[in-house]
């Protein structure tokens, strides 16, 4: 069999670029789901400070529709987008980050085959060390983002704002905890990236190298989307 040959054209800086793009729209259009879905795991706590005598109201919901309505209703639509600055910048790194990391990982530490393919285990390994890191780099953009998106159900409770923006959220981070309190929450964040990358990147490349080795189609875009296609759905 002839050494497989890939699509080399783009460098890394470009490759991180148009994966941080990519993420970013990605996330701009989802980020209100990720919004509900922390009002809806949040929203106990608020329960239980209602019980202990709060003179204020705190809506109840009961699914991401009923959450996405009444924030929209209380709140304002914008709102929907609250602390999307900070989930922004956490795709910059995460999203570019690991996608670099797992190239260099195939291409420099862990190597091809002679074939020029990737062998199963080392895109398990590869995949889950990149995401790994990649979500440890990020994790502190990532609880500056939860903070944020809490900010609404404080305001609603009649409480003062406790952040008032990206970098008074960092700030604040810091000065209460110090440099380590903006890692608070990483280790089951970073578990839960390599478990994802497992699914995604792993899936992603296997597919494309079984694409490139055994049909007529070409490095191209639609080998990409047959292959993003089928990891998504993994």
């Amino acid at each position: 069999m002839a050494p497989l040959q890939e699509n080399s054209q783009w460098p890394r800086v470009s490759k991180f670029t148009l994966s941080a793009c990519a993420a970013t729209v990605a996330e701009l259009v989802t980020y209100p789901l990720d919004l509900t879905k922390t009002r809806l795991q949040i929203q106990g706590e608020g329960g239980t400070q209602q019980n202990g005598g709060s003179r204020h109201t705190q809506p109840k919901y009961r699914g991401m529709l009923s959450t996405a309505v009444g924030i929209v209703r209380e709140e304002g639509p914008f709102k929907l987008w609250q602390g999307v600055t900070p989930a922004i910048y956490r795709h910059i790194v995460y999203s570019g980050g690991r996608m670099l990391a797992y190239e260099q990982l195939r291409e420099s530490v862990l190597g091809r085959s002679e074939d020029g393919s990737f062998p199963f285990w080392k895109a398990v390994i590869g995949s889950m060390i990149s995401g790994a890191l990649g979500q440890f780099i990020a994790s502190p953009t990532d609880l500056v983002k939860v903070q944020m998106q809490m900010e609404g159900m404080h305001r609603l409770e009649g409480k003062p704002p406790r952040v008032l923006g990206v970098y008074h959220a960092f700030t604040k981070i810091v000065t209460e905890g110090g440099i380590r309190g903006l890692w608070a929450g990483w280790v089951p964040n970073v578990q839960r990236a390599a478990l994802v990358n497992l699914g995604d990147l792993m899936t992603y490349d296997t597919v494309k190298h079984f694409l490139l080795s055994n049909t007529s189609i070409q490095d191209n875009m639609l080998c990409h989307g047959l292959s993003s296609n089928y990891g998504n759905t993994s």
